[in-house]
């Protein structure tokens, strides 16, 4: 499908500099344009791509002002990125559109009692347990597993090798990336008087809200009682872990590799940077913003954002890097004061025992 610069500066409600009649037929990177390809430029890091770029048409920021020549049509918009992004997803929806994958591959399993919604696909070597309910226009793609009494809703995406345990509930147009598991154990144990542990039995279930994105490879536990909640609109990387009976807050993003502890509470719009770990039966606060690697060991407020580990306040963390940093010179010129005091304390030393003789 080919779209001219003015159809989609209408479409993003952009401005346009430069030929309104470019064309385009695909997307791509800046650094990668090719004739008919549509870009976007947000980082200004990128720019000088903007200048060598032989894409047709480039989405720029609607204060951007070239400081050389431009081959492209530029469309000016409020926020390049996010403008790209409703591009790309409507990109998605025209593909999904024109997809055959609908329907059931044969060596799948679905148990009878099974309710399956319209236009659904479940690919190849699925197993689909007692009473699940799957949505409209979902798509279910091979070697996934959905466990008995679970719930999905319509217009889901599950890749390759998605594992629901039990009882798992999925709100509407959820897409979790592959070798993700929902629901498994939490880790509870119980330790005895003889050094061993008895387990302690995860009777709970997960709840997965509306238009949440799970990473691949990440492990979201099912709570020891009640629900572990992945709140609406939530995005998750890559390699998370998300304990029993957390709660993520909606519309709250978290990065690769994080971990967060059982029973706390993430409040919403918040953001947390790869690596954090987050202990638990703690409570952050709504907007909280963690930044990479950081330790979080206590509760929270509102707004506030926290570095290093153990976490500090951004500004003190910003302060004690800088002091950090200068330690060796620090220590250097200590060393060089305490050589001089000793210095001098030997002088007044034999000032005073001659004085005294």
């Amino acid at each position: 499908m080919q779209f001219t610069a003015k159809q989609i500066g209408e479409f993003l409600n952009g401005t346009i500099e430069g030929d309104e009649n470019a064309q385009v037929s695909t997307l791509s990177k800046i650094e990668d344009g090719t004739a008919g390809a549509l870009c976007f430029l947000s980082n200004p890091k990128y720019e000088n791509f903007l200048y060598t770029t032989a894409a047709s048409v480039v989405i720029v920021a609607k204060d951007f002002v070239p400081t050389q020549p431009t081959a492209a049509t530029l469309v000016k918009v409020q926020d390049p990125y996010s403008a790209f992004s409703v591009l790309l997803d409507k990109y998605n929806e025209v593909a999904s559109m024109n997809s055959e994958e609908v329907g059931i591959h044969s060596s799948s399993f679905v148990h009878p009692t099974a309710t399956i919604g319209k236009n659904v696909y479940i690919g190849a070597f699925c197993c689909i347990e007692q009473n699940v309910v799957i949505g409209d226009n979902t798509k279910i793609y091979p070697q996934t597993y959905i466990g008995a009494d679970s719930k999905i809703g319509k217009d889901c995406r599950f890749f390759p090798g998605v594992k629901l345990y039990k009882h798992t509930i999925v709100g509407d147009r959820v897409t979790v990336h592959s070798n993700t598991v929902i629901g498994s154990d939490g880790f509870g144990f119980a330790p005895q008087k003889d050094g061993s542990y008895n387990k302690i039995p995860q009777i709970g279930n997960v709840v997965i809200e509306d238009d949440v994105e799970i990473g691949a490879n990440t492990s979201i536990d099912r709570a020891t009682m009640g629900s572990t909640f992945v709140r609406k609109g939530v995005k998750l990387d890559n390699l998370i872990q998300i304990a029993h009976n957390v709660e993520v807050g909606a519309h709250s993003v978290v990065a690769a590799q994080t971990g967060i502890s059982g029973s706390t509470k993430l409040g919403e719009n918040s953001v947390i940077g790869g690596q954090v770990g987050i202990a638990g039966h703690l409570t952050l606060g709504k907007r909280t913003q963690v930044g990479a690697q950081a330790g979080i060991n206590f509760n929270t407020e509102e707004n506030k954002q926290w570095h290093g580990s153990p976490a500090q306040p951004l500004k003190e963390w910003m302060r004690s890097t800088v002091i950090f940093k200068k330690l060796p010179e620090v220590d250097k010129r200590v060393r060089e004061l305490e050589t001089k005091i000793a210095e001098l304390t030997a002088v007044i030393e034999k000032m005073t025992t001659t004085q005294t003789q």
